[in-house]
This record gives structure tokens, sequence and C-alpha cells, in this order.
């Protein structure tokens, strides 16, 4: 379940999520994020069940840093509100397969 971007969720609502769960921190303008958004995209084509929240972040946006996001992209992969595994920004298909598998 793909959601679109979004920047105001609160922590606690994040953490209330059950299943799977896969965060992805970034920028629209951020060409780190643009160039990963192929490989993001490919791996949750193959995770359909797997929710996708999309959250742009930047200056004052208190819910990337309540994760101590400090690279973007940075994909957060959870399972019933629990922080399971996290890539920063240069992953590959590989990864970002074997953490959708780990929390599915």
């Amino acid at each position: 379940m793909n959601i679109p971007s979004i920047s105001e969720l609160s922590r606690e609502e994040i953490n209330q999520f059950t299943g799977a769960v896969m965060l992805e921190f970034g920028a629209e303008w951020c060409g780190y994020c643009q160039a990963a958004q192929s490989i993001i995209s490919s791996e949750l084509k193959l995770h359909p069940n797997i929710r996708h929240i999309k959250i742009e972040d930047g200056k004052g946006r208190r819910l990337g840093r309540s994760f101590t996001v400090k690279l973007w992209p940075t994909l957060i992969f959870m399972k019933n509100g629990i922080e399971l595994k996290r890539l920063v920004r240069q992953f590959n298909s590989r990864e970002i397969g074997s953490a959708l598998n780990l929390i599915y």
C-alpha cells in the first residue's frame, strides 16, 4: 500500500502502525533520492503488502529528527512499530530486498 508524500504524521502515529512498514525519508529536490527511486520502486513491486510511507523531510521537520535522520534517502523498515533495519543514502536492490523480506 503506497501513501503519497507525508510530512505531518507524528512519531506516535507511526509507532502504532501494525504490520510491515517502510518509511522513506527524503526531499523532492534531492539528487540521491531521485536516483534511488527506480530501485526502491522495483523492490516494492515485489512486496505489494508492505506499507510504503514517503516522508518529505527537511529543516524544521520533527519527524525526521525523531528518527535521527541525517542523510537522504533514509529507508527505515519497521514491523508493528519497531525499527528492524535502516538503509542510508547509497544502497542497492539486494539490500532493499533483504530488508523488505526481514519485515514481511
